[in-house]
């Protein structure tokens, strides 16, 4: 039976990867705040030694709403470092000398590309982050690929874009959108402010994405891969699909407020997965539509 180490077991990505995990005949061994102190060293280590996993997903992240702005501060790249980086350093270094057979998964984001020279990203195009999480991410990535060359760790990162689901936090558009389309049509709530309804997003389907990380692990050689959607869908569609399935007119319900909205990226976010589907057969099943319908049927059921 294999064992596998999910570092950020409960949020959205990690309860799914448990889920997928366990019904493959895994036995998993769960990672989160309460647990493992994952910023010091010697407890990784003693965990990685003790559990000896045949894989390990690092999908522990620190995301501050402050990373929308243009300046980071000293305390949040400080906070982004330690739990995007530096942590995963010690499963990589524990990996390296206690579990050497061991495959090492990292959750990396489309924001290492920031504000991207390229209309679509792939593996690639050159990374240019612009905040503390994406700044953090990048350089997860590149302690990866420092891993596998110089210690021979088995490590390989997935660049995720956008992904969202009905365990999505409510602190992410798609899922306020969602929650409030569902309360206005119960009355319990007036409207929805929003910021730029024409913003664009490359939206994916998260149990696809969890899918798709251990896809990547099974292959024979580590490597790094775009995991996206490869279409993009406005803010606009999103409150619409959300709103319809609730049989309300969104136009009567929302209303524009730009100072909502705080992001510093200057391009589009685009991902081109071909790599990975043609690698190991991966694509996404659930279209964006169908994702949504989805998480409204889900709020509705609370």
């Amino acid at each position: 039976m294999k064992k596998a180490l999910v570092v950020g077991s409960r949020g959205q990505d990690g309860s799914y990867l448990v889920e997928q995990l366990s019904q493959k005949g895994y036995l998993v061994n769960g990672v989160d705040r309460g647990s493992t102190d994952i910023t010091d060293h010697a407890q990784v280590r003693h965990l990685v030694a003790s559990v000896r996993p045949d894989e390990i997903y690092y999908l522990a992240a620190f995301h501050h709403s402050s990373e929308d702005l243009p300046i980071d501060t000293h305390e949040l790249m400080e906070k982004s470092f330690a739990i995007n980086t530096l942590a995963l350093n010690h499963f990589l270094d524990a990996v390296a000398d206690e579990a050497p057979d061991c495959r090492l998964f990292y959750a990396a984001s489309s924001h290492v590309f920031g504000d991207p020279a390229e209309d679509l990203q792939d593996e690639r195009t050159a990374m240019n982050p612009v905040g503390a999480y994406g700044i953090s991410k990048a350089a997860g990535v590149r302690l990866c690929r420092y891993y596998r060359t110089q210690r021979k760790v088995f490590a390989s990162a997935g660049i995720l874009y956008n992904h969202e689901s009905p365990r999505r936090s409510t602190a992410f558009v798609s899922r306020k959108v969602v929650r409030a389309a569902v309360r206005i049509s119960r009355h319990e709530q007036d409207q929805l402010v929003i910021g730029d309804l024409d913003a664009k997003v490359d939206w994916g389907y998260a149990p696809d994405y969890v899918d798709a990380m251990w896809r990547i692990l099974q292959l024979g050689a580590p490597e790094d891969f775009v995991i996206a959607s490869g279409g993009v869908h406005s803010v606009r569609e999103l409150v619409q699909i959300a709103f319809e399935a609730v049989g309300l007119d969104w136009a009567l319900y929302v209303q524009i407020d730009p100072g909502v909205t705080r992001n510093s990226r200057r391009g589009l976010l685009q991902g081109d997965s071909s790599k990975i589907q043609a690698t190991t057969g991966w694509h996404p099943t659930k279209t964006f539509r169908e994702m949504v319908i989805e998480m409204v049927q889900a709020e509705m059921a609370q």
